[in-house]
């Protein structure tokens, strides 16, 4: 450990035991003289011992209290990311027993050390630093701009460390004050710390949403608004194929910037329900950030689970029905994959059609409404038995029209041949 100079160690002992009524200016004097060589070897130490010295000097809080904060401004302007975490530590643990005194300047060396340990790439620390801010104080008045401030701090470091649970704890209390909050960049950073959270946590349909209201937001710059423009479509490339998904694109699609952005070709082949070659797939996957090519469940990609969806909904746009094999052969699985993908997306409402397991043949009904199936009493009938079902009932219809005409203007022949009051449009179809 380093120890104090010796220079430094006779002017704080003076300082402590002299009775000068001029003590402030002399340790200002004295912290501008440490600070004036940040290459020092013994400047961590010297600043550790100033701290230490204004503490115990007994000066009183009112004398103490902007001693700290005129070192709080200059520590803060040092230049050596290691000295402000070896002196922000040792700092903040000779403050704490006194903390209830120096809240605002325990805030400031808390803010200084988060700071420095982003400057060291440890995010982790510097959210942990920030989260033990007194928020709730007795002794000063915290607004919901600074809580906020101090939120949104916390949630993009954990986002920088993809932490994304520990990011959506704070967003949350975010969520309590952002109505109340005056400050328009912190509504930004809210709401793109949202996107990022939705989009790490593959609720990429949310994430798409997000980023697009960030894209046309005035107070982000042109360019970080067509940065955002691009994640929206991403994201909506990404999303479960779908009514939701696509009233999404279509709403992308027909944005006016979106032919500038370099993902517009592969979102418009999803839009235009085109069948994507894997070619195209693999550069769009160049692009994709780590949390989008994570494995799912069944071992493929958010992509190819993406791709394969949207190969399987233009299928249907192209074919009525198709064998299990056929329709593997297409999506480039296998018939049991394609299979289960089918009736996943049925049973969700994404796709309309039904299953028959046993010619080994899926039917296809164009596009989904988009609710879930609960039970087997909502399975989806064929369109040819609902048609079979409509044509049954007109031709009853036609029949009861005919029996009563006969019945009105031919009542002696209606009563021959004609017995009971047995009418034909009372059969169940």
């Amino acid at each position: 450990m380093e120890s104090v100079s010796p220079e430094v160690s006779k002017a704080l002992q003076e300082l402590v035991n002299s009775s000068s009524s001029n003590k402030t200016s002399a340790y200002n004097d004295l912290l501008r003289t440490i600070v004036a060589n940040p290459a020092s070897n013994t400047l961590s130490a010297d600043l550790i011992a100033y701290v230490q010295a204004l503490i115990n000097d007994n000066l009183g809080i009112v004398t103490s209290r902007p001693l700290l904060s005129f070192f709080c401004e200059q520590f803060e302007e040092l230049p050596n990311s290691e000295a402000k975490v070896n002196v922000g530590q040792a700092a903040l643990q000779i403050i704490q027993p006194k903390v209830v005194s120096y809240e605002e300047q325990d805030t400031a060396l808390k803010h200084i050390l988060a700071s420095a340990y982003e400057a060291q790439e440890d995010y982790t620390e510097s959210a942990k630093i920030l989260q033990t801010i007194i928020l709730d104080s007795s002794q000063r008045v915290v607004t919901d701009d600074q809580k906020a401030q101090i939120w949104v701090r916390i949630v993009r470091c954990y986002l920088e460390e993809d932490d994304s649970v520990a990011a959506s704890t704070y967003l949350n209390r975010l969520k309590s004050v952002i109505p109340n909050v005056k400050d328009d960049s912190l509504r930004v950073h809210f709401l793109l710390s949202q996107a990022r959270i939705q989009d790490s946590q593959r609720n990429f349909l949310d994430a798409s949403s997000s980023y697009y209201t960030l894209s046309q937001n005035a107070q982000v710059e042109e360019e970080e608004r067509l940065m955002c423009l691009s994640k929206s479509m991403i994201c909506a490339v990404l999303a479960p194929a779908g009514p939701a998904r696509a009233r999404t694109l279509a709403r992308l699609y027909k944005d006016d910037r979106a032919s500038q952005i370099e993902e517009f070709g592969m979102m418009e082949k999803i839009y235009l329900d085109r069948l994507l070659s894997p070619d195209e797939v693999k550069a769009f996957a160049e692009k994709l950030s780590p949390h989008q090519m994570a494995l799912t469940g069944d071992g493929s990609t958010v992509l190819d689970k993406a791709v394969l969806e949207h190969n399987l909904l233009g299928a249907s746009r192209l074919y009525r029905n198709i064998g299990f094999d056929q329709l593997g052969e297409l999506l480039a699985v296998d018939g049991e994959k394609a299979e289960q993908y089918a009736a996943q997306m049925i049973e969700q409402g994404r796709v309309a059609g039904y299953i028959d397991q046993i010619d080994r043949f899926i039917f296809f009904e164009g596009e989904g409404s988009g609710q879930k199936k609960t039970g087997q009493t909502e399975r989806v009938v064929g369109r040819e038995l609902r048609q079979w079902d409509v044509n049954v009932k007109g031709l009853a219809e036609d029949i009861e029209r005919v029996t009563t005409m006969i019945q009105t203007q031919q009542p002696e022949f209606y009563a021959q041949h004609m017995e009971g009051d047995y009418h034909v449009a009372d059969l169940k179809v």
